[in-house]
């Protein structure tokens, strides 16, 4: 199905819901467009996916997005737009409530998780803090800030080590910009969860131990013996 405009740019902000569900997306679609949002739809996961890469002058500021879709399931969407596309924040909505469902969506790059049936007024309450969080990221200052080997760019959402970029997931890049920015910190697990994950993720910590043994991988010279990721024993991680 065709990607159709809902409503007129009255807002700077450009939302996509991608629901196949007509009464659905017609209604999350109204929702946002009274509270002055443009806002684009698509019943088609693919569809969706193509827009947002082709959409490079005038790019969609956040994603409302199923997982059970046609063309493209939502957690491949986020697998694939995740490859290029580390910023647009994406709000899933969906009838899975599990809780290996929502950790599922989360490590493959969503950044919001609503359980269908919701209430409209929470659903637009998550999208404006997934869109203030966004926009207070684009606005931090263009630098870079290093340790040892490594450097961070924030506004390109990339790490070299060496002079050599990184491939990084999304949690695991965002991991490494906390570090790098809060160097000598020691950091709790559910520190950790609340600032990357967000205070609403209820998955297991073991995510957290999981996603450092990755990034250790990626970062340490030797992984089995870290001297940047180091464990506090009885507390958490510090970096450096």
């Amino acid at each position: 199905m065709d990607v159709t405009t809902v409503s007129a740019a009255i807002s700077t902000c450009r939302l996509l819901v991608v629901e196949d569900d007509d009464s659905i997306r017609e209604t999350v679609g109204e929702a946002l467009r009274s509270e002055g949002y443009e806002v684009l739809t698509s019943a088609d996961g693919l569809a969706a996916l193509n827009l947002v890469m082709a959409a490079t002058s005038d790019p969609v500021d956040l994603i409302v997005l199923d997982l059970m879709l046609p063309g493209l399931s939502g957690l491949d969407f986020c697998r694939e737009l995740r490859r290029f596309n580390n910023i647009t924040p994406i709000l899933v909505i969906s009838a899975r409530d599990s809780e290996t469902d929502r950790v599922l969506g989360l490590e493959l790059g969503a950044d919001d998780y609503l359980v269908k049936p919701f209430g409209l007024r929470e659903l637009v309450a998550r999208c404006r803090a997934l869109l203030r969080r966004s926009r207070q990221t684009e606005a931090s200052p263009a630098e870079s800030h290093s340790y040892a080997n490594l450097c961070l760019f924030p506004n390109e959402c990339r790490v070299t080590r060496d002079d050599v970029d990184l491939t990084l997931s999304p949690k695991e890049y965002k991991i490494l910009e906390l570090f790098i920015q809060n160097p000598k910190r020691v950091w709790s697990r559910d520190q950790l969860l609340e600032n990357i994950w967000g205070v609403d993720f209820v998955g297991d910590t073991k995510t957290v131990d999981v996603h450092i043994r990755w990034l250790r991988e990626k970062v340490e010279d030797e992984p089995s013996s870290p001297q940047l990721i180091r464990t506090v024993r009885g507390f958490g991680y510090r970096f450096g």
